[in-house]
């Protein structure tokens, strides 16, 4: 029994490490990939090979495949998070550094709860969580900030705008998640959304231009070790880790994910990408990140089991 809780307690840390660390690194990857390769040919194949595996693994496993009705749902949340969101994520990593492209996308919380407040209505505007709100607009305010003498260059206007609208289009589709029909099962569920969003994301490059401008023969090997983390490490074996622990830990300490993400993603850019770790950085991350955890421990138990979870999941196969 001993032994047996041991082994219990190292496959937790591990599954803990993969979620924090691998999944904090997928942004320095994603910049190294697209030096090379047009962002969203890059995302496409990430995607369109994940979303495949996945998709094939539960076929093979005797998964029911979806509906009509459930790859109508699965093409328009593959469409608003694989294009919307990620393609302007892997587009804007092109000028935008790894760590401040994490801390962004960090305020999907912040989006989430105002969604929620304005569309769903299941959240009321209180106190406590308008603060929350004002701190992580903030800390956005300060990455931007071009008067506060705080070293480091401001993230560009451009870049700001596509990854708060990122931020926002992922929001908006988790909180519509649950209106639309989905296979039951996440993992067939997330590869639908995933090959759907694949293809969407190879026809947007086509009709960008971007295939023009490929050369695969002329793309580094550090390159395309890049995409193969991405996609093993970062999807697959990310996602199994999840999965793991959200039958074994409670949602809200696998949550966690989305604090140490944007750390592990700014110390990750900063000792391997090169980039600047300036005070603008560190005072950025730490508004966005308390707006975050203040407006996650905001909402009442139940909800954080099933309104806050749902992003999670979201973002479960595709860091």
């Amino acid at each position: 029994m001993e032994n047996d809780g041991h082994r219990a307690a190292w496959k937790t840390l591990l599954a803990f490490a993969i979620i924090y660390f691998v999944w904090g690194s997928t942004f320095l990857a994603i910049r190294v990939g697209v030096r090379e390769v047009p962002p969203l040919i890059l995302a496409a194949m990430r995607f369109l090979v994940a979303g495949i595996v996945l998709y094939g693994w539960m076929i093979a496993r005797g998964e029911r495949s979806p509906s009509r009705r459930e790859w109508w749902s699965a093409s328009l949340l593959g469409f608003v998070i694989f294009v919307l969101d990620y393609g302007l994520l892997f587009w804007k990593e092109q000028r935008v550094p790894s760590g401040i492209a994490a801390v962004m996308l960090a305020t999907i919380p912040v989006f989430m709860a105002l969604s929620e407040i304005i569309f769903l209505r299941t959240q009321t505007l209180t106190v406590r969580l308008m603060l929350a709100l004002l701190i992580g607009m903030g800390g956005v305010a300060v990455l931007m900030s071009r008067s506060l003498n705080l070293g480091g260059a401001p993230i560009d206007k451009l870049g700001a705008a596509a990854l708060i609208f990122a931020s926002i289009s992922w929001s908006i589709a988790s909180a519509f998640t649950r209106k639309l029909p989905l296979p039951s099962s996440k993992v067939m569920s997330s590869g639908a959304q995933m090959l759907a969003g694949g293809i969407f994301l190879t026809l947007t490059a086509g009709a960008l231009g971007e295939f023009r401008n490929f050369h695969p023969w002329s793309v580094s090997r550090a390159v395309w070790l890049s995409l193969l983390y991405l996609i093993v490490a970062g999807s697959l074996v990310g996602f199994t880790a999840y999965v793991w622990l959200i039958h074994h830990e409670s949602p809200t300490k696998v949550g966690t994910y989305a604090y140490v993400n944007p750390i592990v993603a700014v110390l990750v850019g900063y000792y391997l990408g090169g980039e600047a770790l300036s005070m603008r950085t560190i005072l950025g991350t730490v508004f966005v990140l308390i707006s975050v955890v203040v407006i996650t421990t905001t909402r009442a138990k139940k909800r954080v089991e099933t309104v806050t979870v749902e992003i999670r999941r979201r973002r479960e196969t595709v860091m």
